[in-house]
């Protein structure tokens, strides 16, 4: 019986050689990425994930991802009965959610214009210096909804028809940008809205100023002014249509700068815009001037310094010059059915 042949041993070159990548059909070696660096660099070039994708993302198990989810706690979209994550606001998400926001040194403010707003905006950047950036963007109301919704600003301004339908209008808006949920909504004013006049023309309503060949400055599809306008257009028989438009202003001060310029005799505002620019003023009613927002950033530092700002004597007096502002109702949380 031949004995057995002991094992052949391998020079560490012959090992090494066992280790070297396969030659492919080029010549070139092939590198085989284990399956989590095939994941990792999916992951990286893709524009949104699925749910095991983000899971693995974000360290979690796919039953927590989901409840996140449905609860409207995390970016995410059901599209087709299944849910995507979009990657670049799951990482803004992550930021917000360390230390109580990475972001909670800047707030960015958009929707409606005001002038109040905007002084005290501009007072309370001058105050802070570089310690943090707060500033404002008038889009219109709807337009700031949308940023809102898709966490490209922190705060809108918004107003929608009269002060006695507010909460249900600006609920309804709410509710129609996905934000109900997880937004609030405080209370800034009560502001008087109408049509900012050129100086000296004296007409007596709406009716006068659509029926005849008066020239507008008219805002733009969306904003709350417009809006205003057309629902008090409606209840007295016209319509936009009628109205003569010569320019469209994107801004509540673009409007009355306009009008200040004589390149339109009127434009729809509110009382304190016409002031600004010393201009004549056509009264049609009240509304409720109102911020929504996150609810994490209702409570950050650099918001309620804003609510304070806006509340200061010096806002007051200013407010008050300008006149059709009642500030009684500032920093009330309006509850959202």
């Amino acid at each position: 019986m031949r004995p057995a042949r002991p094992a052949r041993s391998r020079s560490p070159d012959a090992a090494a050689d066992a280790r070297a990548p396969t030659p492919d059909a080029d010549g070139a070696h092939a590198q085989h990425a284990g399956p989590a660096s095939v994941h990792a660099s999916a992951c990286a070039d893709t524009v949104c994930l699925s749910a095991r994708e983000a899971a693995a993302f974000l360290h979690l198990n796919e039953k927590k991802l989901y409840a996140l989810a449905n609860s409207r706690e995390i970016p995410a979209a059901r599209i087709g009965g299944k849910w995507l994550f979009p990657r670049a606001l799951l990482e803004e998400w992550l930021l917000e959610q360390a230390h109580g926001g990475a972001l909670t040194d800047r707030l960015l403010i958009t929707g409606s214009d005001d002038p109040l707003l905007a002084a005290t905006v501009s007072a309370l950047a001058a105050e802070l210096g570089a310690e943090a950036c707060v500033a404002y963007s008038p889009t219109g109301t709807l337009t700031g909804l949308a940023l809102l919704a898709q966490r490209r600003a922190n705060v809108c301004a918004l107003h929608w028809g009269g002060v006695e339908h507010s909460v249900q209008q600006h609920t309804t808006l709410l509710r129609r940008f996905g934000g109900l949920r997880q937004w609030a909504l405080v209370r800034l004013a009560l502001r008087e809205q109408g049509v900012i006049l050129r100086r000296g023309l004296a007409v007596e309503g709406i009716e006068t100023l659509a029926a005849f060949d008066y020239r507008w400055a008219m805002r733009q599809a969306g904003a709350g002014s417009a809006h205003f306008l057309e629902s008090a257009l409606s209840s007295r028989g016209f319509a936009l249509t009628d109205c003569t438009t010569v320019a469209t202003a994107h801004t509540e001060r673009e409007a009355a700068a306009l009008v200040a310029r004589e390149d339109a005799d009127c434009a729809p505002g509110t009382r304190a815009a016409a002031a600004e620019f010393g201009l004549d003023f056509l009264p049609l009613g009240w509304e409720a001037f109102d911020l929504a927002l996150p609810r994490d950033v209702m409570f950050r530092r650099l918001f309620q310094d804003l609510l304070a700002a806006c509340g200061k004597a010096r806002a007051r007096a200013f407010a008050q010059r300008l006149g059709g502002y009642d500030l009684s109702p500032l920093g009330t949380l309006i509850g959202l059915d």
